[in-house]
């Protein structure tokens, strides 16, 4: 039962960091999103999920990031973007654990009057454990219960494992006037194929290509439609996300800080649909996510899917310089 679990665990965390709103993880979604914006210099963000609450010990996952831009001339034609990033991820009996440290690099030039391209490198550290003392083994089975004080007859294992983990990816973003603004994403994920294994085995990390679309319309009365799709895989595993958000105006402040609401709904093909919630003033903007399973799991799960927080603030080191030419992103 115990191998089970941990082989469904490291399988899992071998999958990467996983959130459904992956719109308000940029830099994990893909390292060229790293400091791209258009109406910031930097950006500050937290996102926290917690998943299957029905089960004994619900999975929680926790990432915090920073972007910043430097190197940049004044009319934003080029820039370097840095980022830093921390994720924790905790799940099961035997609190089988993830953190992951990781750095960010991306420079991004403007290839034409309205087409950017960038770039981007990310570079981990990543560190996993698991509390033996807390799992069943088959061995431990005296016929009627687990006794969890007999010997479990696990040999050869280690409660930590460690590795560097490697990402790339690129953008091509095109914003013909300011009220389109379109991006195509490709990124790959455990480029260098680390080894990761609680047994000391050769068991390597697949590498996970990674895709994303999206799209900003905007419309004269203030009201922005954000469709976007998201595509994965690796080894069998794959996933594919896609949906709609919208945004609203709602008031401005005395200040001229508008304050806008922000909802949607999105779709995990054959797992799970999303609806999401969220708003925006000024620089802060605040969503929440809901994954309502509709997957086999649902019934072990008693429909009970993972609640999703994101909380992000953009901001300037000063108001004198010039913007780009596209919708505030």
């Amino acid at each position: 039962m115990a191998a089970a679990l941990l082989s469904v665990g490291h399988k899992a965390g071998a999958q990467g960091m996983h959130f459904s709103q992956y719109y308000n993880a940029p830099m994990l979604l893909n390292p060229a999103n790293t400091a791209l914006m258009s109406d910031a210099d930097f950006r500050l963000g937290a996102n926290y999920r917690t998943q299957w609450a029905g089960l004994p010990v619900p999975f929680n996952t926790f990432s915090g990031f920073a972007d910043f831009q430097v190197l940049r001339n004044r009319n934003l034609t080029n820039w370097l973007g840095l980022g830093l990033a921390m994720f924790n991820d905790k799940a099961g009996d035997g609190q089988l654990s993830l953190g992951r440290y990781e750095g960010f690099v991306a420079y991004h030039i403007q290839t034409g009057n309205f087409s950017m391209f960038s770039v981007g490198f990310s570079g981990a550290f990543v560190q996993r454990s698991v509390d033996f003392s807390k799992l069943t083994f088959d061995r431990q089975w005296d016929g009627f219960k687990f006794d969890g004080t007999a010997p479990n007859g696990e040999t050869g294992w280690k409660a930590e494992t460690s590795f560097i983990d490697v990402g790339a990816g690129v953008n091509y973003a095109y914003y013909p006037n300011e009220f389109t603004y379109i991006k195509l994403g490709v990124g790959l994920a455990h480029v260098n194929q680390p080894r990761e294994s609680f047994y000391q085995m050769d068991n390597k990390v697949q590498m996970r290509p990674t895709a994303n679309l999206d799209a900003i319309f905007v419309t004269a009365s203030m009201f922005t439609l954000n469709p976007s799709v998201y595509y994965t895989r690796q080894g069998s595993a794959q996933e594919i996300t896609y949906g709609l958000q919208a945004k609203a105006f709602i008031s401005e402040d005395n200040s001229g800080n508008p304050t806008n609401v922000i909802f949607g709904v999105y779709h995990r093909y054959g797992d799970a649909v999303i609806p999401m919630l969220g708003f925006q003033w000024a620089g802060v903007k605040f969503v929440s996510s809901y994954d309502i399973t509709l997957s086999g799991l649902s019934d072990h799960v008693k429909y009970n899917g993972a609640l999703e927080l994101s909380l992000i603030y953009e901001g300037m080191y000063s108001g004198d310089r010039d913007k780009m030419n596209c919708p505030r992103f």
